[in-house]
């Protein structure tokens, strides 16, 4: 089941993850008062190793190594490899979401956005958003000892699955918490490279691996789940696997997106979102309007709505996020976009 019908966004802003701040209790004080309704919890990439996008999300994930240093994931050298896997697959079992938690050494934008939303001084109302490594992005990322990518070992590709899932669900309980309703998007850069000699995952397998993951997430909390893709892909795929939010590029592939519309059309009429990603971040120069990004996404919609679609529900299922996330930007313009996003969410919403 996809997001209620009653929901209303009205192109609220949020963010993607990942920023190039270090300061962590001003930054998440920051991202409360710019992006009041959907906040996120900022990844400090350039803070640590341990918070990059394979890193982050390692912790209880026995038979993988990291290399802090490297900022490295590989497979672990075990001759008996089910042995290996007993104590994972028996935490997983179990629902031992503890022994999948992130540490606030790997997140402290995590406890420190929850801590605030906690407080009451930001409101107690609205959502919150986190994030985790897609699947598949985080099994092409991690390597066994003769470089073989884990996306083309079933047995550790399976556990990948499950470990994420469980680390979601731990994540998306923590959320719930503070008294917003969660929001989980999986990060899949790599899928942007679908259909190319880069990626060599077939739609069927992503759309039933996502659907499966979606569905562990959903039976066993309240939680809207999305996926982040930072450039084109088969939408296709991605719509119909089940999330309740698609977030994509749209400062940079809507023209792309809205050639899938007889599918945009069935994903928003069983309540799916559209997450907008109109502000430029690897394009962003510093300078641009808010005026002009409104233009630019308006000349989408009306399109949308020239194939059927109804504005009152592009509205009410339509956020707005950064292009990608953010954190190889640099500092001042990286704040000038979320106040410039901000901006425009309120130019849209009215």
């Amino acid at each position: 089941m996809l997001a209620n019908d009653t929901l209303s966004f009205n192109f609220a802003a949020t963010g993607i993850g990942s920023v190039p701040f270090t300061d962590v209790e001003t930054t998440c004080r920051d991202i409360f008062g710019i992006l009041p309704f959907v906040p996120f919890w900022p990844q400090f990439v350039k803070r640590s190793n341990l918070e990059n996008m394979l890193l982050q999300f390692t912790e209880g994930l026995t038979f993988l190594l990291v290399d802090e240093r490297l900022g490295s994931v590989t497979v672990a050298e075990v001759k008996d490899r089910e042995s290996h896997l007993t104590p994972f697959y028996e935490s997983y079992l179990s629902d031992d979401l503890d022994a999948f938690a992130i540490s606030r050494n790997f997140a402290p934008g995590l406890y420190k956005m929850l801590d605030l939303a906690i407080s009451g001084q930001y409101g107690n109302g609205g959502f919150i958003k986190g994030q985790t490594v897609g699947p598949f992005t985080f099994a092409a990322g991690v390597v066994d000892r003769d470089g073989r990518a884990a996306l083309h070992n079933t047995e550790i590709f399976e556990a990948i699955v499950s470990g994420l899932c469980a680390k979601a669900l731990w994540q998306t309980r923590l959320l719930a918490s503070c008294g917003r309703k969660p929001i989980i998007f999986f990060d899949e850069p790599y899928l942007a490279g679908f259909g190319s000699a880069f990626c060599t995952v077939q739609a069927e397998q992503v759309s039933d691996v996502m659907s499966r993951m979606i569905g562990y997430l959903k039976e066993r909390s309240d939680v809207l789940v999305g996926v982040h893709c930072c450039g084109n892909t088969d939408w296709a795929m991605l719509l119909d696997a089940g999330f309740d939010i698609i977030n994509f590029d749209a400062f940079g592939y809507l023209d792309y997106f809205i050639l899938y519309h007889d599918k945009i059309l069935e994903f928003l009429s069983r309540g799916g979102i559209i997450a907008w990603g109109i502000v430029p971040t690897s394009e962003f120069r510093g300078g641009e309007r808010p005026g002009d990004l409104v233009s630019r996404l308006s000349a989408g919609l009306e399109r949308l709505c020239s194939e059927g679609f109804s504005a009152d529900t592009l509205k009410r299922q339509s956020l707005l996020t950064p292009a990608c996330g953010m954190g190889s930007m640099d500092s001042q313009k990286a704040e000038e976009a979320l106040r410039l996003l901000s901006d425009v969410s309120l130019a849209l919403g009215r």
